[in-house]
């Protein structure tokens, strides 16, 4: 699932190819910029800022969002100017960025658009402190968070205006690490600071890792996560059965609910004593 660590390994990866390269040709395959061609156009910088990736050409910035299956992939050209054969299905490349010696291809990206560079605050200016990034402000962080004292922590912590980089992997797993439900309001949580460094020391350790682990062991199976995914499993602290739930957001009523797990002697129940999905294992 991509988060934060997976767009930053992601630009990592563009950046060796493009920073500096002159785009041959670009294909946009969405109706809104299906004309633009940006080819003759210099990559001037790949960057990540949490969840999204920019890449600057020629005044313009290529803003994409991985959502929940989008993937980058790099293919060299061959002699001849061809890229090898694509390892992803044609119909889902949403967008060819091609140099003199490669072709970069954005697979089933949730969000793609093109902005002008001097508008990019309109796209990315309402995110707040990067956990991989050179803005990186964990009091900034813990002010955000504690704005709403009585939002869920498992919501607030998701919220890309607060911190950005998490995604559902890390927020039910930085859960457990806090010892709380995620449905326990933020101004009840005393481990909260505690919970935004580890945020930022669970992503500097993944960011190289091309499999995450939140728990120090094997980045593979059971052994790579503490609940996440594990509903029905042991505790690896207290042999506990891990709970399954799902947790929507009272302020984006038009999405949907997003999984949870939960250890119910390791993070007692939410306030209310209710799950909130009325599901559980």
């Amino acid at each position: 699932m991509p988060e934060g660590d997976t767009v930053w390994r992601q630009a990592r990866d563009l950046r060796a190819v493009l920073e500096g390269q002159m785009l041959a040709s670009s294909d946009f395959r969405v109706p809104a910029f299906a004309t633009l061609d940006l080819s003759g156009k210099t990559v001037s910088a790949v960057e990540s800022r949490g969840k999204h990736l920019l890449m600057h050409a020629g005044g313009h910035v290529i803003h994409s969002h991985l959502s929940m299956e989008g993937h980058w992939d790099i293919y060299p050209l061959a002699a001849g100017g061809r890229a090898g054969r694509w390892r992803r299905p044609a119909f889902t490349a949403r967008v060819v960025l091609q140099t003199e010696f490669v072709s970069a291809v954005g697979f089933s990206l949730g969000l793609l658009e093109v902005v002008p560079a001097a508008h990019l605050e309109d796209v990315v200016g309402h995110l707040g402190p990067d956990l991989l990034g050179p803005d990186w402000d964990a009091g900034e962080a813990l002010r955000r968070l504690l704005l709403a004292p009585g939002r869920a922590v498992g919501l607030a912590l998701l919220d890309q205006r607060n911190l950005a980089g998490i995604g559902n992997v890390y927020r039910n797993d930085l859960c457990f690490l806090g010892g709380v439900h995620p449905a326990t309001p933020i101004g009840e949580v005393a481990a909260l600071p505690r919970m935004v460094d580890l945020s930022k020391r669970l992503l500097e350790a993944n960011k190289d890792r091309s499999k995450r682990s939140t728990t120090g062991g094997p980045a593979r199976g059971e052994a790579a996560a503490w609940v996440y995914g594990l509903a029905g499993k042991p505790c690896k602290r207290c042999g506990s059965l891990i709970r399954y739930g799902t947790l929507a957001d009272p302020l984006y009523p038009t999405q949907a609910a997003r999984d949870i797990y939960w250890c119910p002697r390791c993070q007692p129940q939410d306030p209310t004593g209710q799950n909130p999905s009325g599901q559980g294992l």
